[in-house]
C-alpha cells in the first residue's frame, strides 16, 4: 500500500480509513502523531488528507496511511473511492454528542459495504470534556457487531496507541504484538480526570456482561 509520489518503504503499510461525523476529532487525533502532522499528503481527486503514521513494534516497523476526510463527510457520505482498498478502520464519535453515536451504524455500514472483513475499532472520543452525554453503558454497538471500543482523548493523549496496536495486532494475526519504542505525540492540549475515566472504564466492563437490549436503535440513556 502506497500513495502516488510517495516512495514505497520496505516494511509493511496499510490503508486505515478513519470515519465519523465531523466535528468529532478525528483530524486532531491523526495530528497528535508527529509523523503524521509534518507528513501529509493531499489527494484533492477525493477530497482527503493521508497522513503515514510509523510504529516501531515487537516485530518491526508498521505503517499506516491514514486516510481522513478533511470535512467531506459534512457533505452527505464519502465516495466508495474513499474506502476501496482500505484494509483496517477507525470509528470515531463524540461523547458529547449523541448525534454522532447514533450515526456509527451508518459509518459501519459503509464501510462494511465497500471493504469486507476488515479490523474496526469504534472510537468514543473526547472523554476529557465534563459533560458527557453518550453514557458507557449506552455504548453497545461495538458488542452487536463484534468489534473493538476504545474511550479516548484526542487533546490529551490519552488512549492513543490502543486503537493503532489492537489493529496492528489484527492484521498481523499475532495478539501478542506490542510497541516498543516511546510514541512521538505531540503534547497534550488538556489533562485527563485519569481516576474518574478508570470508573467509567470499569463501567465499561460491567456493561459487557449485561445482556444486548433487543431493539436495534440504541438507548441513549
Amino acid at each position: 500500500m502506497a500513495l502516488p509520489n510517495t516512495p514505497p518503504v520496505d516494511f509493511p503499510s496499510f490503508k486505515l480509513v478513519l470515519v465519523g461525523d465531523g466535528g468529532t476529532g478525528k483530524t486532531t487525533y491523526v495530528k497528535r502523531h508527529i509523523t503524521g502532522e509534518f507528513e501529509k499528503r493531499y489527494e484533492p481527486t477525493i477530497g482527503v488528507e493521508v497522513r503515514p503514521l510509523d510504529f516501531t513494534t515487537s516485530h518491526g516497523k508498521i505503517r499506516f496511511y491514514c486516510w481522513d476526510t478533511a470535512g467531506q463527510e459534512k457533505f452527505g457520505g464519502l465516495r466508495d473511492g474513499y474506502y476501496i482498498n482500505g484494509q483496517c478502520a477507525i470509528i470515531m464519535f463524540d461523547v458529547t454528542s449523541r448525534i454522532t453515536y447514533k450515526n456509527v451504524p451508518t459509518w459501519h455500514r459503509d464501510i462494511s459495504r465497500v471493504c469486507e472483513n476488515i479490523p474496526v475499532v469504534l472510537c468514543g472520543n473526547k472523554v476529557d470534556v465534563k459533560n458527557r452525554q453518550v453514557k458507557a453503558k449506552a455504548v453497545t454497538y461495538h458488542r452487536k457487531k463484534n468489534l473493538q471500543y476504545y474511550e479516548i482523548s484526542a487533546k490529551s493523549n490519552y488512549n492513543f496507541e490502543k486503537p493503532f496496536l489492537y489493529l496492528a495486532r489484527k492484521l498481523a494475526g499475532n495478539m501478542d504484538v506490542k510497541f516498543v519504542e516511546e510514541l512521538a505525540l505531540v503534547p497534550a492540549d488538556v489533562t485527563i480526570d485519569v481516576a474518574a475515566q478508570q470508573q467509567i472504564d470499569k463501567e465499561i466492563e460491567l456493561a459487557a456482561a449485561i445482556p444486548l437490549p433487543d431493539e436495534d436503535d440504541d438507548n441513549m440513556d
